[in-house]
């Protein structure tokens, strides 16, 4: 049943985009991203069952639609998988040096965040002299004499 009407709504589709660029004439609309947003993976995604893959290759507008946008708006999808090298000059360099503080910024905020968790929940605790917790005396370091 679900399979019958995936089928049905791919033809209907088909029948709507007809032979134009997109839904509603030559520039995208909202409709064509949804659309569009749905069939790229059904059409480029390995599926176990390629039944509804088969029916929307043998849609050749919805493929030559599918392949259009590809081109037009991700022009190094074209089997690569990665996005293309930035522009040299693009003030990538510039960023760098803030990329690096954020990053030294996070950790230190991180390690304040779990040292005032352990203080505060009495993980760890600081104690001047006396007697320590249950009755024992603190462990003090005692000082080595040098003998020469």
């Amino acid at each position: 049943q679900l399979y019958r009407e995936a089928r049905e709504c791919l033809t209907l589709l088909s029948q709507r985009l007809g032979s134009q660029k997109f839904f509603f004439g030559d520039s995208p609309a909202s409709l064509d991203a949804f659309v569009f947003s749905r069939l790229a993976p059904l059409l480029k995604a390995k599926l176990p069952n390629g039944k509804l893959q088969q029916h929307l290759k043998s849609l050749q507008n919805l493929c030559n639609y599918c392949t259009s946008i590809l081109s037009l708006y991700f022009p190094w999808d074209g089997g690569e998988g990665h996005p293309p090298p930035h522009p040299v000059g693009s003030g990538e360099g510039e960023e760098d040096p803030h990329k690096r503080r954020n990053q030294l910024l996070s950790v230190l905020v991180g390690l304040v965040a779990m040292l005032g968790y352990a203080f505060l929940s009495g993980i760890v605790s600081i104690q001047r002299g006396g007697v320590g917790p249950a009755g024992r005396q603190p462990i003090a370091m005692e000082e080595e004499e040098e003998e020469e």
